[in-house]
């Protein structure tokens, strides 16, 4: 359904900048948000459509505020004291509003967009808060990979709606990282993905992969809509929805041809730009920030645990994980290639005067992983036969020879008997089984369910009493919850 107030054209902007408020406290609630997964809209013939919420809309505010960075770097902002509620605006404000964004892309007011706007300034008012704080450590990163491949600054606001901006953000189909990169566009795109490395999760790597992925898909699509719409569900599935609207490549004309989730993925990366530059106007406090130090990296030609970086440059090892969130199980794989730590940049110096003693340091209980291991040789057995020498065979006279033959037509006569014997009585025991089986059946047949036509007048007391029963088992036979029964029904008695 295409609204008429639905496309509006933006001039083109420079990089858009958060709004700089002064407030004074609202403490920041730690609950998870009860978001739901659907948006219903009314459109202007009266007709229902509903839009599915993207998956990064619903991470829960207690899962983000347990990140290591939000709990060193992240606090309320007790300065902070506007109203927990989100005002009303008209509609012509919301298009101004928009209208005013420094964007290059097209950023139109309708109702959908509406409706999502309203989720992040109510429902989401939180999440927000914590994403406007933790803004501070990413978007420079953002902003420095899509500047790297002269792509729109706004697209900054897509880990938002795709993770909640949570580098350890895993989607229900296995997308990870704060860009969601599925594992083979992550591999397609030069990101390492094995047992021991996910460099998905890496929020440099991954951001200048997501530059270079959007990319590619302006130059297949010229439409900035339809490259975050192809971001979101693949660009397979645009150009379906472009074939089945009989070409057009207006995304509010293909999306009802797009899937559900993507039909909504373009007004709630409207919104979130809206949000992430009107959040005064709306009453959210962002958390406040304090920058984590400066980090550095060092490179590995060998295989290290974390552990052992911690332990001899006295480093938390949540820290360490934080900063290196690709290492999925703590192990940087040198030896397979050079690999690189990233670090606090004061222990830099540490981890080169003593990187010997890091690469020793509790090896054989954290590196288990032996390069060669020595076969054991059976043990031999204890011989069960005695030694002899060789000597001729003897003569056999004939009295012998025919006491041997007469030995072994015994023996056959005797394996023949035996053979007999077993057959006798593998066939007793068929006959029995079988007449145990017809017995079986026989009894079977004679517990076989009964029922009863119900009389005029009759009660269940008085049916059971008649059939050596009980109330209970009748009404558990006939699924009967109370006393009433009906005349000329049939009833189950066994």
């Amino acid at each position: 359904m295409i609204y008429n107030n639905m496309i509006r054209k933006i001039g083109k902007g420079m990089k858009s900048l958060l709004p700089i408020c002064i407030f004074t406290a609202m403490p920041l609630a730690i609950n998870a948000q009860n978001v739901d997964d659907e948006i219903t809209v009314i459109d202007p013939n009266g007709q229902q459509e509903v839009f599915e919420v993207p998956e990064g809309m619903t991470s829960e505010v207690d899962s983000l505020l347990k990140l290591y960075h939000t709990q060193m770097y992240l606090t309320p902002d007790d300065d902070c004291s506007y109203r927990d509620e989100n005002p009303y605006f008209s509609e012509e404000v919301y298009k101004e509003r928009l209208m005013r964004m420094p964007t290059i892309m097209e950023m139109p007011y309708n109702e959908v967009v509406r409706k999502f706007i309203d989720r992040y300034a109510s429902r989401m008012r939180r999440a927000v808060g914590y994403w406007l704080g933790a803004s501070n450590f990413y978007m420079p990163i953002f902003e420095q990979a899509l500047e790297t491949y002269n792509m729109p600054l706004e697209l900054r606001y897509l880990p938002v709606i795709e993770s909640g901006l949570s580098p350890k953000a895993t989607s229900r189909v296995g997308a990870a990282g704060l860009w969601q990169f599925m594992l083979v566009t992550g591999k397609q795109y030069g990101l390492t993905v094995n047992s021991l490395v996910d460099e998905r999760r890496d929020p440099i790597k991954s951001s200048y992969a997501a530059a270079h992925f959007l990319s590619d898909l302006y130059k297949i699509f010229g439409d900035w809509n339809l490259v975050i719409a192809a971001y979101n569900c693949g660009p397979e599935n645009v150009n379906r929805a472009i074939h089945r609207a009989g070409g057009e490549r207006d995304y509010w004309k293909i999306y009802p041809y797009l899937p559900k989730e993507t039909r909504g993925y373009v007004p709630a990366f409207i919104a979130a730009n809206y949000i992430m530059n009107y959040y005064c106007e709306h009453n959210i406090c962002p958390m406040r920030t304090q920058l984590p130090a400066k980090s550095d990296t060092v490179m590995v030609t060998r295989d290290v645990h974390l552990k052992q970086v911690a332990a001899v440059c006295q480093l938390s090892l949540e820290e360490l994980r934080e900063l290196n969130p690709q290492y999925r199980r703590d192990i940087v794989n040198g030896t397979s290639g050079p690999s690189i730590i990233r670090l606090p940049e004061l222990a830099v110096n540490t981890f080169i005067d003593y990187e010997d003693s890091i690469y020793n340091y509790n090896t054989e209980t954290l590196l288990t992983k032996r390069s060669e291991v020595a076969i054991e040789e059976a043990k031999p057995e204890v011989m069960r036969y005695t030694a002899t020498t060789y000597t001729a065979p003897r003569q056999v006279s004939r009295h012998e020879r025919r006491a041997a033959v007469a030995s072994s037509k015994s023996s056959r006569h005797e394996r023949r008997l035996a053979r007999e014997d077993r057959r006798h009585k593998g066939k007793a025991d068929r006959e029995d089984r079988s007449s145990r089986r017809q017995k079986g059946k026989g009894k079977a047949k004679r517990e076989v369910s009964q029922s009863i036509t119900i009389k005029e007048g009759q009660t269940l007391s008085q049916i059971a009493r008649k059939n050596n029963t009980t109330v209970e088992k009748l009404r558990k036979l006939n699924g009967i919850k109370g006393s009433n029964i009906r005349a000329g029904k049939k009833l189950k008695v066994k």
